[in-house]
């Protein structure tokens, strides 16, 4: 019987990474048998509600407004056009819809409400609803919860070490205070990270740790694998191999054994046979629609394809948590604090990232001549 911890350790979970193999994978799928149905995963659709013009630095991301990666921006999107969207997830087997703005914190004003107003609207099609918008704080997280949001998104992207390498708009206490503000409220937390980015297996193990400290842990952590977009600084690394996400999905299986792992970004780059082995291991949702945000994803009818082929079946919504009650804006006992939080903005230099504003900066002066 595995027993759910919080005092993992790195070199513990390096060590449980670095297994054999088959070994590796027998604990993985034992433990998941243990706490979950390995026939079910859940299928969430990502839909960019708001696309490019973050002015944030994160060295992965083409919605980066200081790299030229050709992604075209577009403003919030309406609540009707994300109901249709949310409406077509359902309809292909999607028990999830996850909105992301590329903001670096939620602000309070139109906006704002525009979104809580899409959050009520999908959760009252009985969908489960989850947000990524940046940092929070905790009165717009209860406002979020109010309006009936089942999950809150926000990565760690790697260890707190290898994070400083990453970005330097921000500091890893902001995403940790921004777990701790959702926490607050009766909103699940969905929270992984990034491998390919150019960190060790010891950055990977301290992601785990940083996570599985956290008490509740995650009740969603997201595994991607670095899709390399032209223009950003990390364009030129080295996709990551099929073994290396089996692993990744294993060993987060076996720490955070309660926990739903999604094999997340790069399935486009993943055979049948590799996400076979990852669901094997532990993966227990998807990502599903042709696009993640704006990087490419496998389309739907492949995805059901695949689950048919390996008997498995979409899980339903509020299997693991009961679906929240909308409080309608005029209900509401939140109000607006207009409040302007000082989110730490570190100020250190990542090279790379410097590197590739210069570029973006003359391509953008040759495109516009």
């Amino acid at each position: 019987m595995s027993i759910k911890r919080h005092d993992w350790t790195r070199d513990e979970i390096i060590a449980l990474y670095n297994k054999p193999l088959m070994d590796l994978l027998y604990e993985a799928a034992s433990i998941h048998r243990e706490h979950h149905d390995p026939n079910v995963v859940q299928v969430s659709t990502l839909l960019s509600i708001k696309t490019g013009g973050c002015p944030e630095d994160c060295g992965y991301c083409p919605q980066a407004a200081r790299y030229h990666t050709k992604v075209e921006g577009n403003d919030l999107m309406s609540v009707q056009q994300v109901k249709a969207q949310a409406l077509r997830a359902k309809s292909s087997g999607s028990s999830r819809v996850c909105m992301g703005a590329a903001w670096r914190n939620v602000k309070d004003g139109p906006e704002f409400d525009q979104v809580l107003e899409m959050v009520r609207t999908i959760n009252k099609l009985d969908m489960e609803v989850c947000c990524t918008l940046g940092m929070i704080t905790e009165n717009q997280a209860k406002r979020l919860a109010e309006a009936g949001l089942y999950a809150y998104n926000h990565n760690l992207d790697t260890s707190e070490e290898y994070y400083k390498e990453v970005i330097s708009t921000r500091g890893f206490e902001d995403r940790l205070q921004t777990i701790e503000n959702v926490r607050k409220t009766n909103v699940t937390v969905c929270s992984g990270g990034i491998i390919g980015m150019g960190e060790s297996v010891e950055d990977r193990a301290g992601m785990l740790v940083a996570l599985a400290s956290l008490s509740p842990q995650p009740e969603s952590v997201p595994i991607n694998a670095l899709v390399a977009v032209e223009g950003t600084p990390m364009e030129n690394e080295k996709p990551v191999e099929i073994w290396e996400m089996i692993r990744m999905v294993a060993t987060t299986r076996i720490v955070m054994p309660e926990t739903q792992v999604r094999l997340s970004a790069g399935r486009t780059e993943m055979s049948r046979e590799g996400q076979a082995m990852c669901f094997f291991a532990g993966a227990n949702s998807i990502f599903a629609g042709d696009k993640l945000l704006t990087t490419p994803n496998p389309n739907v009818d492949d995805d059901m394809k695949m689950f048919e082929m390996l008997g498995l079946k979409p899980q339903k919504p509020f299997t693991k948590v009961s679906q929240p009650k909308t409080v309608e804006a005029e209900d509401s006992e939140f109000t607006p604090l207009g409040e302007k939080p000082r989110w730490s903005r570190p100020g250190h230099k990542i090279e790379r990232n410097l590197q590739a504003q210069a570029t973006g900066k003359v391509e953008a002066e040759a495109d516009s001549i």
